[in-house]
């Protein structure tokens, strides 16, 4: 018990960490200056930041998931995985009252993230334009949330394993504003940047061509 007392609070000291640096890393991008577009509005950027944030991020509106499908479910697989486990940390203390079919489903998707994690990470090492492209800190953001997906994973197996779960999460939670991993604020940012320019250029939503008589 003192080492899961002790584990959970490690979790907790991560938590505090990880919120901390991404609020710093927020209120440094709210004291940035944005750049004033001075081309003539043609379009809504209201309805292209919404476009943005929904069908803007189907696999069939972006060129690079049209002609990648594998990666494309690879990392929805992968992201799928991680809102699983971060529930399942949170809703630790009902893990009893989970029937075993049901904590054996969410261990088999867990492991399934980590999996798909594994082979992302292995990629890099091995494809040679992911090789050039990746630093220790892609490699390392990968394997430390691989870690979690798998030890929470295991701890719905057994419970043995909730020390070592809490230990990765408090160590993930703690280096989420450190490394690449802090993409989860950013996306917001850049969704919303890019979303309002192309809307305001009349870009997004991908306006209807004009029907030209005799042609079709």
């Amino acid at each position: 018990m003192l080492a899961l007392a002790a584990a959970q609070l490690v979790t907790l000291v991560g938590l505090v960490v990880g919120v901390g640096g991404l609020v710093g890393r927020w209120s440094e991008l709210r004291r940035r200056p944005c750049p004033t577009d001075r081309a003539p509005a043609r379009g809504d950027p209201t309805r292209g930041v919404l476009y943005a944030f929904t069908l803007g991020m189907a696999p069939w509106s972006k060129e690079s998931t049209r002609i990648h499908w594998a990666a494309y479910l690879r990392g929805a697989g992968f992201h799928v995985a991680v809102f699983v486990a971060l529930a399942a940390l949170a809703a630790r203390p009902a893990w009893p009252a989970l029937s075993p079919a049901v904590r054996a489903a969410l261990a088999v998707v867990l492991a399934a993230g980590a999996a798909l994690a594994a082979v992302g990470s292995l990629l890099r090492v091995h494809e040679p334009n992911l090789r050039a492209l990746s630093n220790l800190d892609d490699h390392l953001s990968v394997w430390l949330v691989a870690a979690f997906l798998a030890l929470t994973g295991l701890a719905l197996w057994d419970a043995r394993f909730a020390v070592l779960m809490y230990l990765a999460a408090g160590l993930l939670f703690a280096y989420i504003p450190l490394g690449k991993i802090r993409h989860c604020l950013y996306f917001f940012f850049g969704r919303r940047f890019f979303g309002r320019f192309a809307g305001r250029r009349g870009v997004l939503p991908h306006p209807t061509p004009p029907i030209v008589e005799g042609v079709r």
